[in-house]
């Protein structure tokens, strides 16, 4: 277990704990949104008015397509600067795969000059982060030209309070000014190790408002506090400041939790999906892209290996078996056959080392993840993703939802060929609950911090296990 304990988390191979959000009315926010996308297009002109002398519509029709994968940037004002460069490049690597292919595929690279376009593919990631580096040395401009930080208080020095502090005190990007906290408590009960100030009593809010000319107030108050915050929100019905509520929701395990709106009502989401709109069409175009190359690459590996199952041993090539995919929903998985039964019922053992249900081939094609190949045409049906968690037996399932808390949301995604479990120690049988438990940890961590920099690790990563894990039988 000690080789689980100290594997990577996927919230710090993101960099995410340290990301704070500068905020939609943050110019920063809005100049790092279109910083990415307008240096794409602005070195693709460059190089075609270097090359060709002038802007020609193809450069303009690809500048468009371009801007259009790439807008809104993400914030990343925070992060180390090698971080950045990594992230750059891993999200470049995807985007230009997508635009080599679809200028083979539509004959578009015989319209544009391919000097400027092969070139622009080296030069565009270099253009982005120069651009990002330039507006990092900007940002103190930028936010000297937004005015002075706003001063805020905080009602209630909770946990969700003193977590919204403490993001806000090490954003130094953003507008907030936190004055300090306002609570009723004793300060038995409160955290008197945190560096906030606790300033007054609810009942002095109003005075503290005014005397300390606080412009914005979030309200940090349990939901079941329903008659003081009608009290609170009376009270200050005698001030200009602007007034936010701060869930304590969010203080649990979300996952994907964002805001968003129902008919105009503001709702935040508990457990959702990361691939929504955008991240859901970028996921499926990069699986149906790869998977079609990675199946002209292996395809006389897939002829060899089925001959080699069909002499072995008696039995179909591919076996199907019944699995959950997305939203529960039974799918059918494809596998070379490894063994000689091809259960799919009620109740299916899961295999174990030196089981001798496993034919010799099997034992192999098991050990090499060889019999997983068929599940490339899984990803490009729409069934699987070439990353994701691991299906499993629709018997297996049935068992574990029931023993395991929050085990039916990892379907909330396509399962995969590969996962965040499979690389961090929990490839092969699972045969304690304790083994799953794990898995299913490691696959809701997936979940909550989905990036293509992160499917792009658990991909590398999956090819150095393959070639020396001996877990899987």
């Amino acid at each position: 277990m000690s080789e689980i304990q100290n594997t990577l988390s996927a919230a710090a191979l993101n960099k995410q704990p340290e990301q704070a959000s500068l905020g939609k009315d943050n110019l920063l926010s809005l100049f790092e949104s279109a910083t990415g996308p307008c240096a794409f297009v602005f070195s693709l002109w460059g190089l075609a008015y270097l090359f060709d002398g002038e802007i020609l519509p193809h450069y303009v029709v690809l500048s468009i397509l371009v801007f259009a994968l790439t807008f809104p940037g993400q914030v990343r004002l925070q992060s180390p600067v090698f971080s950045e460069a990594l992230d750059i490049a891993v999200n470049w690597f995807w985007i230009a795969g997508l635009l080599l292919i679809g200028a083979f595929a539509s004959g578009y690279i015989n319209e544009i000059s391919q000097p400027v376009f092969y070139t622009w593919l080296l030069v565009a990631p270099l253009a982005k982060l120069g651009a990002c580096l330039a507006l990092r040395r900007a940002a103190p401009m930028l936010l000297k030209l937004q005015g002075p930080k706003k001063r805020a208080l905080i009602v209630g020095m909770n946990e969700q309070g003193l977590a919204l502090a403490n993001k806000i005190s090490a954003s130094p990007f953003s507008t907030v000014e936190l004055v300090g906290f306002v609570d009723s408590r004793s300060t038995e009960r409160l955290d008197t190790t945190s560096p906030h100030m606790l300033l007054a009593k609810l009942d002095q809010l109003a005075d503290q408002i005014k005397t300390q000319n606080i412009q914005l107030i979030y309200l940090s108050l349990p939901m079941a506090s329903q008659p003081r915050i009608l009290q609170i929100l009376d009270d200050l019905k005698d001030t200009t400041a602007s007034i936010y509520f701060v869930p304590d929701m969010f203080v649990t395990d979300l996952i994907q939790g964002q805001s968003s709106s129902v008919c105009g009502t503001p709702v935040i989401s508990v457990c959702e999906t990361p691939f929504k709109a955008t991240n859901g069409v970028v996921k499926r175009l990069a699986d149906i892209v790869f998977s079609i190359l990675i199946l002209i690459m292996i395809f006389p590996v897939l002829l060899v290996i089925a001959a080699a199952v069909k002499l072995g041993s008696p039995g179909p090539i591919v076996f199907k078996q019944r699995r959950y995919g997305l939203d529960g929903e039974e799918i059918l998985v494809y596998k070379f056959r490894s063994m000689t039964v091809t259960e799919d019922g009620g109740a299916i053992k899961q295999a174990q080392k030196n089981d001798k249900r496993i034919t010799p081939l099997g034992s192999f094609l098991r050990r090499s993840s060889l019999d997983e190949l068929p599940q490339f045409v899984n990803v490009l049906q729409g069934r699987m993703s070439i990353v994701g968690p691991r299906p499993h037996a629709v018997a297996h399932n049935e068992l574990y939802r029931k023993l395991i808390k929050g085990y039916m949301v990892r379907h909330k995604v396509k399962p995969g060929i590969t996962g965040w479990a499979q690389v961090n120690g929990y490839r092969g049988e699972t045969d304690t609950l304790d083994k799953m438990q794990g898995r299913i940890d490691f696959d809701l961590d997936y979940l909550r911090n989905w990036s293509l920099q992160l499917d792009a690790h658990i991909i590398l990563k999956t090819i150095r296990l393959v070639l020396k894990d001996q877990k899987a039988y």
